[in-house]
C-alpha cells in the first residue's frame, strides 16, 4: 500500500483526494520507483482544480516530477537502489505521476539524478528549472551571449522565471525580470535581477515595433506580454517562449521577425528528446546556484498537495513548492 493524491471522474463529478492505494493499481512499466519528493507545477494545478482537462485519464495522479530511488526494474539499464528523477512525457495528465508514494514508469522516461543534486534539490529545480534550462540553451543556439545586451524574464517570480533569472545572472547576463508582483522585486533581485518591471507595462495591445532593448527573452506568459516583448527586441534578439500563463493567444504581427530578424523559439520540455534533457540537466549541474535553491523553494507535504493547488491557481505562490510524500 502507498499514499497518493488521485483525481476522480463520475457521475458524482470531479474531485481529487489523499489516498491509500494497492500496489496492484499501479499502471504498467517496466521500473518501479519510491518516490522521495516531487513538486508543484502550473499543470498539476490545473488537474487539481479542473480549471482546465489537462488530465486525460481517471483515475489519476497528478505530478508531473518525481525524484525517488529504483525499487524494481526489469530494464537492464536501471538497478535497484539507483537515483532517477523525471520530468513531463505525459506523467500527470494520461499516465500516474509524482503525487504519490510510489510510480511504475517506462524506464526511457527516467534521467539518472546528477550527483550534483539531491532528490530535494532536483524537485526544487523540477519540470520548471529544466525548462528555464532548455530556454537559456535555447538563447545560446541564437548567439545570445552576456556581451551582446540585456535579457528580458517575463513571470520571474514563478518557477521558470525565478530559476532562469538566477542561472542567467550566474551566466554574467543582464537580466531584467517582468513580474505581476511587484512586492516581489527584492526576492528577484536577490536572485540576480539587475532590474525589476511590472508586468502592467507589457500586459496591453501595443504596437507592431516599439523601442530595440533586448537581446534575448524567455517568455512564460503569451498574449500580449510576448507580442510587446518581440516588438521591443533588438535586431536579431531571440525569444524562447515556454508557457501560456497569460493566454494561448499570440496578438501580435510579423513585424519584428521580417525587419528585425527576430527569432521566436518554441520550448517543449514535455516530449523532449532524451538527450536534450540529459544535457539541460548537465548544465543545471554546473550554471545553477544551489545556494539559491532555499530561497527559490519551499517544502510541503503530500497532505498540503490539494489545497495548495488553489494557493498556486490564485498567483499566490512564489518559486518552487517541494512536496515530501513522506508526510
Amino acid at each position: 500500500m502507498f499514499k497518493g493524491v488521485l483525481i476522480e471522474k463520475d457521475e458524482n463529478g470531479y474531485r481529487a483526494a489523499l489516498k491509500e492505494l494497492d500496489d496492484s493499481l499501479l499502471p504498467a512499466g517496466d521500473v518501479t520507483v519510491k518516490v522521495a519528493y516531487s513538486c508543484f507545477n502550473y499543470k498539476d494545478g490545473l488537474a487539481i482544480t479542473g480549471q482546465s482537462p489537462v488530465v486525460r485519464r481517471f483515475p489519476m495522479i497528478p505530478g508531473v516530477d518525481l525524484a525517488g530511488t529504483v525499487e524494481a526494474s526489469s530494464h537492464p539499464e536501471y538497478r535497484v537502489g539507483d537515483s532517477v528523477l523525471l520530468n513531463g512525457w505525459g506523467v500527470g495528465e494520461t499516465h500516474w505521476g509524482g503525487f504519490a508514494q510510489k510510480a511504475r514508469l517506462r524506464s526511457e522516461w527516467l534521467v539518472p539524478l546528477p550527483v550534483a543534486f539531491t532528490p530535494r534539490q532536483a524537485m526544487a529545480i523540477g519540470t520548471a528549472g529544466y525548462t528555464a534550462m532548455l530556454c537559456v540553451l535555447a538563447l545560446e543556439r541564437g548567439g545570445v551571449t552576456p556581451d551582446k545586451g540585456e535579457i528580458l524574464v517575463t513571470g520571474a517570480a514563478g518557477g521558470v522565471g525565478s530559476v532562469a533569472v538566477s542561472i542567467l545572472a550566474k551566466l554574467g547576463y543582464r537580466v531584467v525580470a517582468v513580474s505581476g508582483r511587484m512586492e516581489e522585486a527584492d526576492y528577484l533581485k536577490g536572485l540576480g535581477a539587475a532590474e525589476v518591471l511590472a508586468r502592467a507595462e507589457f500586459a496591453d495591445p501595443g504596437k507592431p515595433l516599439g523601442k530595440e532593448r533586448w537581446e534575448g527573452a524567455i517568455d512564460v506568459v503569451g498574449s500580449h506580454v510576448l507580442a510587446n516583448v518581440c516588438a521591443t527586441m533588438r535586431y536579431g534578439g531571440v525569444v524562447a517562449a515556454c508557457g501560456l500563463a497569460g493566454g494561448m493567444d499570440f496578438p501580435a504581427t510579423v513585424a519584428p521577425f521580417i525587419l528585425r530578424g527576430v527569432t521566436l523559439a518554441g520550448v517543449d520540455s514535455v516530449m523532449c528528446p532524451r538527450p536534450a534533457r540529459l544535457e539541460a540537466w548537465a548544465r543545471l549541474a554546473r550554471d545553477l546556484d544551489l545556494s539559491k535553491l532555499d530561497a527559490i523553494s519551499h517544502e510541503i507535504g503530500l497532505s498540503d498537495a490539494i489545497p495548495m493547488a488553489k494557493t498556486l491557481m490564485a498567483g499566490r505562490v512564489r518559486g518552487r513548492v517541494v512536496i515530501d510524500v513522506e508526510r
